[in-house]
């Protein structure tokens, strides 16, 4: 496989890793601090549960419903310019020509032979020529809405899983204790993940996520506390 493939499928490998652990962290975010804010308010664990419980499936259905709008977005925008490409096509066939020999010579080839592959990929599918080395359409890369909303739902609600595990097995009297502790953990190694996955540093990415978790869960702590003080 050439280089330069290699390294386009490795960008998309990442791309999904890190989709995923972004999703997972806002499960564990967002949950664990909805976990800490009623239990703060002093609810019963039953009553933590039901609450965190409906925080994950909220927050998965509307990670789902937003990730479909912005790929579905993205799909319409590609729609339209396939759409405008065909209409080039027929109404100046010889200037498409010349563009896609442009984009070939800028890639390397000469312009005699640049010409001829245009020729044979004019004749074959010439739509299909612009769409893929003009556009930079391809079906691999192409986007999928209903994919998208099913895989940023399924992630964050396997993040959003781990402090209900934690809520439903740890002593009632230190809940609180271990749910933000474990979810720290969890969210620290996420952390180190997505910046191993970008090239960047772990500690660095790992200390970013925990600091901004940390404070998230304690304000919302806090106001449950607050709230359970005056109710």
């Amino acid at each position: 496989m050439h280089p330069r493939h290699i390294e386009r499928h490795r960008t998309k490998r990442v791309g999904w890793l890190r989709a995923a652990v972004l999703g997972a962290n806002d499960g564990i975010v967002s949950t664990a601090s909805l976990v800490l804010g009623v239990a703060a308010a002093h609810a019963t664990r039953s009553n933590i549960m039901v609450a965190g419980v409906a925080g994950l499936v909220a927050g998965a259905m509307s990670m789902a419903a937003g990730e479909y709008v912005s790929v579905h977005t993205q799909a319409d925008t590609e729609m339209a310019d396939i759409e405008l490409e065909r209409k080039e096509l027929k109404t100046d066939e010889a200037g498409e020509h010349k563009e896609l020999a442009a984009i070939y010579v800028g890639r390397g080839l000469d312009p005699a032979l640049a010409k001829q592959v245009v020729d044979q990929l004019m004749a074959h599918d010439g739509l299909g020529a612009h769409v893929r080395d003009e556009l930079g359409i391809t079906k691999a890369h192409s986007a999928r809405p209903i994919q998208a909303a099913f895989a940023s739902a399924a992630s964050f609600a396997i993040g959003a899983a781990m402090p209900l595990l934690i809520t439903l097995l740890a002593p009632a009297v230190n809940l609180i204790l271990f749910v933000a502790g474990t979810s720290l953990v969890f969210l620290a190694l996420l952390g180190g993940v997505a910046a191993y996955a970008s090239g960047a540093s772990l500690t660095a990415g790992a200390m970013r996520v925990t600091f901004w978790s940390a404070l998230a869960m304690a304000l919302t702590a806090g106001v449950g506390a607050l709230f359970g003080a005056v109710v």
